[in-house]
């Protein structure tokens, strides 16, 4: 979708969100009114005033660093094909390639170390072999599972604090949207982009928006683009102990499309860049349709309703090659579901974040 504000945005909006964690109603509410505003012109914004501590990402940071820095083989010993559906570990360069049926993916340059809600093995839903459920593969590394697990828990506590604020912004009741967030699929990245001194900087690889309800994003340099209405590419560089946050499809789903899920692209940096993205999603079996509130003839034609975890699911399994391994021998069965949100979705390629 693009920006339905007339004049398009020329920068990405700074929103200081503390007066979220204020017990007056009317502190929230102020807070509410920009992340309104913000959703609906641009799909994209910073927010700072949040409660993670700065050493909490230093120690994220640091571990990832510690891992990419590991020989190939002792990474591969993590390997996310090793783990299957649940798809949990290391994605290696080259492993995804979302809107191209080959395999390889030349353009390719990052590799991953992906992690989710992380559940005992004698969970109702691991037992079922239910896709994206299970336990974390935790690398070997010294206090690699607390530092990555307490960024996770942080990051997870923004959302639901970022969710409320929506409930605010949209005019819904206490609990609409937390609601639909008890074992959600929401996934972590550890994004590692190796220095290279032969990639010509460019712009414009991979515009897509994201799937889930939205993104809380914290990236080490530039790269960052989002596209506004006029089709021009806005920078959207690091700020120092800020977040971005963009709306993702399902949010613009629910809200009936008042919402706006913004395209955006990595484009391709010679030096080296960490990100790490956390896709902020609801359970497995949630429908994304518009909510009541929302719901008209016009938004449920343009939003007709998915269950949200099979849909991240099959995605998944068209763009990691082991998965597309899985779906020609059989393993992995695609309903054939290709409903699809916001703008570019057949044009998602491997730089994505």
């Amino acid at each position: 979708m693009t920006s339905k504000n007339p004049k398009a945005f020329d920068h990405i909006p700074v929103i200081d969100i503390c007066g979220l964690y204020s017990n007056d109603l009317e502190q929230q509410k102020l807070v509410a009114t920009q992340l309104g505003h913000a959703a609906e012109n641009v799909g994209f914004f910073y927010i700072t005033g949040h409660k993670i501590p700065p050493q909490i990402f230093e120690k994220l940071l640091n571990q990832a660093k510690a891992f990419f820095a590991l020989p190939l083989d002792e990474k591969m010993k993590y390997y996310a094909e090793l783990h299957g559906i649940k798809h949990r570990g290391y994605v290696p360069v080259g492993e995804e390639g979302y809107g191209s049926a080959d395999e390889d993916s030349p353009d390719d340059n990052k590799e991953a170390f992906d992690l989710s809600w992380d559940l005992p093995e004698n969970d109702p839903d691991v037992l079922a072999n239910k896709p994206m459920h299970g336990s974390n593969v935790w690398a070997d590394l010294p206090e690699f599972q607390q530092d990555v697990s307490d960024y996770y828990q942080e990051v997870i506590a923004l959302g639901r604090v970022l969710l409320r604020g929506f409930e605010l912004a949209l005019g819904l009741k206490l609990n609409d949207l937390n609601q639909l967030v008890n074992k959600p699929t929401s996934q972590l990245r550890l994004l590692h982009y190796a220095y290279n001194p032969n990639i010509e900087d460019k712009l414009g690889f991979g515009a897509h928006t994201d799937m889930e309800l939205f993104t809380i994003l914290k990236p080490t340099t530039s790269g960052l683009e989002v596209m506004n209405s006029e089709g021009v590419w806005i920078d959207a560089p690091p700020i120092e102990n800020a977040y971005v946050i963009n709306i993702g499809d399902m949010t613009e789903a629910l809200s009936g499309g008042r919402f706006i899920a913004t395209s955006h692209r990595v484009r391709k940096v010679k030096e080296e860049r960490y990100s790490f993205p956390l896709f902020f999603a609801c359970d497995y079996d949630v429908i994304i349709e518009p909510l009541p509130q929302f719901s008209t003839i016009e938004s449920r034609q343009k939003y007709p309703p998915l269950k949200a975890g099979q849909h991240l699911f099959e995605v998944s399994a068209k763009g990691f090659r082991y998965m597309k391994r899985m779906v020609r021998n059989g393993e992995i069965i695609l309903s054939g579901n290709d409903v699809t949100f916001g703008k570019h979705r057949t044009d998602i390629s491997s730089e994505t974040e």
